[in-house]
């Protein structure tokens, strides 16, 4: 039996298999705040699991989604009326990209964005010693969503409290609210994603609420994918088709000692240095 500390949390598992056995065979899993996050930033875990036997992806949204921008046809739902179609929107995300389990934790923000959120922690404890994953997709430490930095950081304390054992292999941080092409070179993941611009397609547009209701993410996304691809190596033809940036946050998982602050502000002097010193090479 898998329970979460608050009662108003939703496991919708798309196939009706046993709790347990849903979680334990995720080998690739997604935490995003809200929902539609993972349509946008864990698509490269979402793809390599479609209809694989071996592969199962997995999501968590944290938030309940209650202060999404609404109009339109969406313009007098109030707050409760919002949570229960974007949750809805969740569910069938995780029946078209066949997802191993979809858990909604239906925290509101303010609780998330207190640091130290005692029932957010034992939540993501609960998952990841049942789901034991190999890839972890979250939101970077850059990221400019106040909520989106308050789930990541519970994220990457959660893991390392893990036997080493246990630990996935790889944990990335990819751009949701802020573009990571920013990032120098030799740090920045490209999250290759050739197969499948139909199923990328089809999981935005689910999100109804949020595109008639004002936000075009479903233009938006693909266009940040293709110009990705694109724009990531100005010197060689395109190696994909479509592609995500991520910030690769095993180091921190796996060393405990690093501080989080410190990293994220390492990776952005250097990308400070990066800048500088090419001007410079140019000047008198």
């Amino acid at each position: 039996m898998i329970s979460f500390s608050n009662p108003s949390a939703d496991l919708f598992i798309p196939d009706n298999s046993e709790p347990s056995q849903a979680l334990s065979r995720t080998t690739h899993l997604g935490i995003g705040a809200h929902q539609d996050d993972l349509e946008v930033m864990a698509l490269h875990g979402i793809l390599a699991c479609y209809q694989s036997d071996e592969r199962w992806f997995g999501g968590v949204t944290v938030t309940n989604g209650s202060g999404s921008s609404r109009t339109n046809q969406y313009s007098d739902y109030t707050d409760e009326q919002m949570c229960a179609v974007r949750a809805e929107e969740q569910r069938k995300a995780a029946v078209v990209g066949e997802y191993a389990f979809m858990a909604q934790l239906d925290y509101p923000s303010s609780v998330v964005k207190q640091p130290g959120s005692p029932d957010f922690a034992n939540d993501l404890q609960t998952i990841f010693c049942v789901a034991k994953p190999r890839v972890v997709y979250t939101h970077n430490l850059a990221d400019k969503h106040d909520t989106h930095v308050a789930v990541v950081v519970p994220v990457i304390q959660a893991l390392r409290e893990l036997p080493e054992a246990d630990r996935p292999a790889e944990v990335y941080g990819v751009e949701v609210w802020r573009d990571l092409n920013w990032l120098i070179d030799n740090e920045k993941v490209l999250l290759n994603m050739n197969d499948r611009p139909n199923l990328v397609r089809a999981l935005i547009s689910i999100f109804d609420s949020q595109i008639t209701g004002g936000k075009r993410y479903d233009l938006a996304l693909e266009g940040r994918l293709r110009g990705n691809a694109t724009f990531f190596d100005s010197h060689a033809v395109d190696q994909s088709k479509m592609a995500s940036y991520a910030m690769d946050l095993k180091p921190l998982v796996d060393d405990p000692s690093l501080d989080i602050a410190e990293f994220v502000d390492g990776v952005v002097q250097r990308f400070r240095d990066d800048v500088r010193s090419r001007v410079e090479r140019f000047l008198n």
